[in-house]
């Protein structure tokens, strides 16, 4: 009996055996052929898997952000919807339903993919390109993710292959998710830092309007270089900034124009580059203003910004107009933030005008008209705000400028504020703050260092408490209130 049960057992063994064998001979030639279409079409990369697109992120200090939600909003602008690495460029399939190669002019053209990761019209060649009065349309939803967010994939217009492409007039209309309006990638493979490969679009006159999630106006990567002169650019979806950067950075120029985002973690502009406006009109509806994510900077001359924010997104839990922090989640290399604004107006409709977390800014002001419709009338908050890994650190450098409202600095977090050529503040420093959601961050304040040149006054609202001053305690206005340095009660004030 025995003897049969063994034969039983080996002979259902052995037929076991050579099904499996059969299986995994089929999935390997069916890998293999899925594998060598893949390659036919990818963008070919001389870095190995390792070395692209995630070993750009910088070291980690002590600590880390926390996971993304969800909802997939990475920062508080949510734009890197996941927040994560990201993909490599070798992995980036690329396809357009029209393709130019070698220098060529268009004028009066229709280009029009409704695919999904096909874009309408790439442009992909070291030579000069000039397309005038395009009429460009893309649809097709992408699930690419980083691809399209980093690389470019599905833009209704990509360019890349350090091309000088110049585009005149024309309308440029996305109704996609993942398809951003015009896209230049400058070729880094998203190396934070590094240079790009000359790649540059110079447009003007468009009318750019974006629906879907995931599809900024203008985007730039990669070391790219974008030109934007009087464009008007309207996004409605997710994670979609009228002036949008990701991965890799790169150089922005904005002269004139009307930007105005309508989605959530949708700010006017998105930040991991160089970004500079003048003569615009920036507007954002539900987000954020403005972001600047690491060791990036935006300067504003003559702008007039508006931001109504309504909405935490991501991981974000205040409510601000100017967002200034670091993710850690490497697309934006850590070190010193840079917001720089001279003249026109700044109105915050919601929240903090400004705030920073996780990282370290510089806030430069010169006569700039800043309306704050919040109740609560906080001008800046330096403080914890659901990240962790770098410091709160800021500072406020104010010339000709006047400022109002409440400053909050966290017992943990650093402010430096300066006024010079006249500048005025009307308000007071307090280390209480709690978030949106009425949780407590901070009971006591942190360091606060002051700085008054002869030409400037401060009129405090409320008994402070502060570090460190350097000034003339004539310059404080007391208005009935008391001003303490270092525990100290300061006199000689007016």
């Amino acid at each position: 009996m025995k003897k049969i049960l063994c034969m039983a057992v080996a002979i259902i063994l052995a037929v076991s055996m050579a099904a499996c064998s059969d299986s995994s001979s089929t999935a390997d030639t069916s890998s293999g052929s899925s594998s060598s279409a893949s390659s036919s079409a990818s963008e070919s990369s001389s870095e190995s898997s390792a070395d692209s697109g995630k070993g750009d992120a910088p070291d980690k200090p002590d600590g880390s952000r926390p996971d993304a939600p969800p909802d997939g909003g990475g920062g508080p602008g949510g734009d890197n919807p996941g927040g994560g690495p990201g993909g490599n460029q070798s992995e980036v399939v690329y396809d357009a339903e029209v393709e130019i190669t070698e220098a060529q002019r268009d004028d009066n053209k229709t280009y029009e993919s409704s695919s999904a990761d096909k874009s309408a019209l790439m442009i992909n060649t070291s030579d000069e390109v000039a397309i005038t009065d395009p009429t460009v349309k893309k649809s097709g939803d992408s699930d690419g993710g980083d691809n399209c967010n980093f690389y470019g994939q599905n833009a209704a217009l990509l360019v890349k292959g350090g091309s000088t492409t110049t585009i005149s007039g024309g309308t440029i209309t996305s109704d996609a998710s993942g398809a951003n309006g015009v896209f230049c990638y400058g070729g880094n493979g998203g190396k934070n830092g590094a240079e790009g490969d000359g790649t540059t679009v110079i447009i003007k006159n468009t009318m750019i309007t974006t629906t879907g999630d995931g599809s900024g106006g203008i985007m730039t990567t990669g070391g790219g270089i974008t030109k934007a002169e009087n464009l008007t650019v309207t996004t409605s979806g997710r994670s979609s900034a009228a002036i949008r950067t990701d991965r890799g950075g790169g150089t922005v120029s904005v002269n004139g124009g009307t930007y105005t985002s309508n989605g959530l973690g949708s700010p006017a502009i998105y930040s991991t580059a160089d970004i500079t406006c003048e003569n615009a009109t920036l507007v954002s509806n539900l987000s954020e203003g403005v972001c600047i994510e690491g060791l990036n900077s935006i300067t504003l001359n003559n702008c007039n910004l508006t931001a109504n924010n309504t909405k935490c997104n991501g991981n974000a839990k205040f409510l601000d107009t100017i967002m200034i922090y670091q993710s850690m989640s490497g697309d934006a290399a850590s070190g010193t933030s840079s917001f720089t604004m001279k003249g026109g107006s700044l109105t915050s409709k919601n929240g903090h005008v400004f705030h920073v977390t996780n990282t370290n800014a510089i806030i430069n002001l010169s006569g700039v008209n800043i309306t704050n419709e919040d109740s609560e009338k906080v001008l800046i908050s330096v403080c914890d705000d659901g990240w962790n890994g770098g410091n709160n650190t800021a500072t406020l450098n104010a010339s000709n400028q006047k400022l109002e409202g409440t400053i909050l600095v966290g017992d943990n977090s650093t402010l430096t504020l300066n006024l010079t050529e006249g500048s005025t503040f009307n308000g007071c420093v307090n280390g209480k703050i709690s978030n949106a959601s009425g949780d407590s961050v901070s009971t006591e304040v942190g360091t606060v260092n002051v700085k008054l040149d002869s030409t400037s006054t401060w009129t405090l609202t409320a008994d402070t408490y502060i570090t460190s001053f350097d000034g003339d305690a004539s310059s404080i206005i007391s208005n009935g209130y008391k001003l303490y340095v270092n525990g100290q009660e300061i006199t000689g004030t007016k």
